[in-house]
């Protein structure tokens, strides 16, 4: 594969969870990770899809993530938990304290859980939408280590810590807002790096806090709003931080192990999940189909506009009849670990 090839989202998947089940991964997790992975690429995501499978099996190789963690729930009120997660691969974690604040939101209406002690849990709109697509109202949050320069500095400080938002929409893809706190995701760094290929301009700092496009060079991330209106970023992620991290008695910012440094060290992050039951309120019954209306409307006015999750939409129907995109270096990737963990690689689209 020297120039950019396709493999199917399935194909992919199954190659997925092989690497994982080589690794100790159990039949569920390993199956729970490979889906989420090829569905953010699915999205379109690419920043948080298929790509980062091979540094999650390097965390796993060097002991950091644990493929069978001792995940223990606390449950701590009637609309409370808290999840510790061994040191567990961060979607699986995710995914399970996700669904167990759905659970405690159709007895409560509301629900609120914290994760503690787990890792880097992917795109973090895999799980409001999970709470959407079964009717309830999904916030989701995350935090990590120190990527983006607080506004007014250049140093970085916290880390991109994305929200995501999700309303459930009749007869339709949920209405997601995806996004990070800073201009753009640091895997998007790390993905160019990679291919070779430059930065936008207005979205990183080199280390003497110039705009820098050349991704080897970039040391810090913008926060969102850039250098005019970069403290709404800023301010933004500061309470994602503490949600995410002294709330559940995790480390913040400076003190998080890096994501791409240190892959014998565990990283101890943390995640917040908000699940709300539309029906305890008095729009609830027709919710859904005002957000399904509200499409339509806004799709009439000038200039078409979208709403948020309709580009993944979009994506996700053209990708699942093309194949999601490997770049050559992501490709030599998956070849070395299909050699080291004995696995077939997936197949190409011709």
């Amino acid at each position: 594969m020297t120039a950019e090839g396709r493999v199917d989202a399935a194909e992919w998947e199954r190659w997925g969870a092989d690497c994982l089940r080589a690794q100790d991964f159990s039949e569920a997790d390993a199956r729970c990770l490979a889906k989420s992975l090829a569905q953010t690429s699915l999205w379109g995501i690419d920043s948080h899809g298929i790509a980062r499978l091979p540094h999650y099996l390097n965390r796993v190789a060097h002991g950091s993530i644990q493929a069978r963690p001792d995940i223990v729930i606390e449950r701590t009120g009637p609309g409370t938990a808290q999840v510790h997660g061994g040191q567990g691969q961060g979607i699986v974690v995710a995914h399970r304290a996700n669904a167990l604040a759905i659970d405690l939101a159709k007895g409560a209406g509301v629900s609120a859980v914290g994760v503690s002690d787990s890792s880097h849990c992917g795109a973090i709109g895999l799980y409001s939408r999970a709470a959407a697509e079964l009717g309830f109202i999904g916030i989701a949050f995350t935090h990590s280590d120190s990527i983006a320069a607080p506004f007014g500095g250049h140093e970085p400080f916290y880390g991109t810590n994305p929200i995501s938002l999700a309303f459930p929409r009749a007869d339709a893809d949920p209405l997601c807002l995806d996004m990070a706190t800073t201009a753009i995701p640091w895997n998007r760094v790390m993905n160019a790096r990679r291919d070779g290929v430059a930065l936008p301009p207005g979205v990183a700092l080199d280390a003497q806090g110039r705009d820098c496009s050349d991704a080897d060079q970039a040391h810090a991330l913008r926060p969102l709003g850039g250098e005019e209106y970069g403290y709404k970023g800023y301010g933004l992620a500061m309470m994602i931080e503490l949600l995410c991290g002294p709330l559940n008695g995790n480390p913040f910012g400076p003190h998080i192990s890096p994501m791409y440094e240190a892959l014998d060290r565990p990283r101890e992050l943390g995640a917040f999940f908000i699940v709300i039951d539309p029906a305890r309120f008095a729009g609830g019954a027709a919710l859904a189909a005002v957000v399904a209306g509200m499409a339509m409307e806004l799709s009439q006015v000038p200039g078409s506009p979208r709403m948020p999750g309709d580009p993944e939409a979009a994506a996700q129907a053209a990708r699942r009849r093309d194949g999601l995109p490997v770049p050559p270096a992501l490709w030599a990737e998956m070849q070395a670990w299909s050699a080291r963990l004995g696995v077939a690689p997936p197949a190409r689209l011709s």
